[in-house]
């Protein structure tokens, strides 16, 4: 029988290379010309340049080169699908295994903390100013390119803390909250402005026009899909997102003593069941509609929940919540083959079976100075990497649109 991991709420998931695993794991690298590991990075981290210099033992700049390429360099070590993306490009796949890219990552931004180094300086101020409402992966990319260019940023965030999904939705077993305010940190050195529990709604997007020369909305995807099922307004029932932040703000306020069933098959499925189990459910399964091999999970979340004891079922559909007395009392499945059933006790259900648009905000576009990035822009959960890369490419957009009306007053408005 395999042993049974018993991880404490907040407990990090494992630990990282230390110097010596890290040079040993750098120099499997094949040094490739054409570099396909920095070719699938969505943020174009690099790694392939900071593998090459930490493997001639230059940390600093390996470092340096995640930094300069990355705003949140740390959280992607932490939760980037790396297997997925740069490691399932590595040359070394045909041969043997992969490098471990996101660990090596993770090892040199540790270093980084730890030597207490900062590359990014921000330029002279160019007398432009803009808001970024919301405080997720992509405003906080795209705040810290805009800074680095020396324009001054201001950051409105509705709850008490920055950082969106990653400091209120992931939970610090896969992304300590140390890493995320680390990155953050290194942010706000850099000139940015954080307004804390400030809401900004469509309506007040107009106000804002008057005081920034341009507007950045990355607000993420805050509203959790409702599943159509009979049963669904029982109490007990929950979804993934208000759990896990519940759990990250007083994990006291969750009591699960009994059955707790998860349906879902991504990250955040998975981040629902382990936190449940962390947090003291007798008894806690998760149930997945599609196949193991179809889950859109990342293939190391899935071992640490199955590492933990909890059975991940899939194949299964919900079809009715059962209860008494206005509480949860179970939850029928049927089976994707169309014929077979499962019946399961539950005091508690968690439904992580995505997130969607907040509904003042699922029909805005941008015009004018108004960009939108991150899962805002699309309507659909991206990655961390990905949200990233999209704050990027906002900043470049943003940068853009500035210099396009100095070109303008400098012709007396013609083009």
């Amino acid at each position: 029988m395999s042993d049974i991991v018993k991880k404490a709420y907040a407990r990090e998931a494992e630990t990282g290379f230390n110097y010596r695993t890290a040079m040993e794991e750098a120099s499997r690298c094949l040094l490739c010309e054409d570099a396909p590991c920095s070719r699938d990075c969505p943020a174009s981290t690099n790694p392939a340049k900071f593998i090459r210099s930490l493997r001639f033992k230059n940390m600093k700049g390996a470092a340096e080169t995640i930094r300069e390429n990355n705003p949140l360099g740390g959280c992607c070590a932490w939760v980037c699908p790396y297997d997925r993306l740069c490691e399932k490009a590595c040359s070394r796949v045909g041969i043997d295994r992969p490098i471990k890219i996101g660990s090596i990552q993770r090892f040199l931004i540790e270093e980084e903390e730890r030597g207490k180094m900062d590359f990014i300086k921000a330029k002279p101020l160019c007398g432009k100013r803009v808001a970024c409402i919301g405080s997720g992966p992509a405003s906080l990319s795209c705040a810290r390119q805009l800074a680095a260019e020396g324009v001054s940023v201001e950051i409105y965030e509705c709850k008490a803390s920055a950082g969106g999904i990653l400091s209120h939705g992931i939970t610090p077993t896969r992304l300590p909250q140390r890493v995320v305010d680390h990155d953050i940190e290194l942010i706000k050195r850099l000139g940015v402005k954080f307004h804390f529990g400030e809401k900004i709604s469509k309506e007040n997007i107009d106000s804002l026009k008057d005081k920034f020369d341009a507007i950045f909305i990355g607000i993420g995807l805050w509203s959790s899909k409702k599943p159509d099922i009979k049963g669904k307004e029982f109490s007990g029932v929950e979804y993934a997102l208000d759990f896990l932040e519940r759990a990250r703000s007083n994990t006291k306020s969750v009591v699960l003593n009994d059955d707790v069933v998860v349906i879902g098959g991504g990250n955040v499925a998975m981040d629902c069941v382990s936190t449940a189990k962390q947090l003291g459910a007798k008894n806690a399964v998760i149930v997945y509609r599609r196949s193991i091999e179809e889950a859109p999970a990342d293939i190391d979340e899935i071992k640490f929940v199955q590492s933990m004891g909890i059975p991940v079922i899939t194949n299964f559909i919900p079809e009715e919540i059962k209860g008494s007395e206005g509480r949860v009392k179970g939850i029928r499945f049927r089976g994707r083959d169309g014929y077979s059933e499962l019946l399961l006790n539950a005091q508690h259900i968690i439904f992580a079976i995505g997130q969607e648009q907040v509904s003042e905000f699922k029909d805005i576009k941008e015009k004018e100075n108004i960009f939108i990035g991150g899962d805002a822009a699309h309507s659909s959960g991206a990655t961390v990497v990905e949200a990233v890369a999209q704050g990027k490419t906002s900043a470049v957009k943003i940068l853009n649109y500035f210099k396009s009306l100095d070109s303008l007053c400098k012709t007396g408005g013609k083009v």
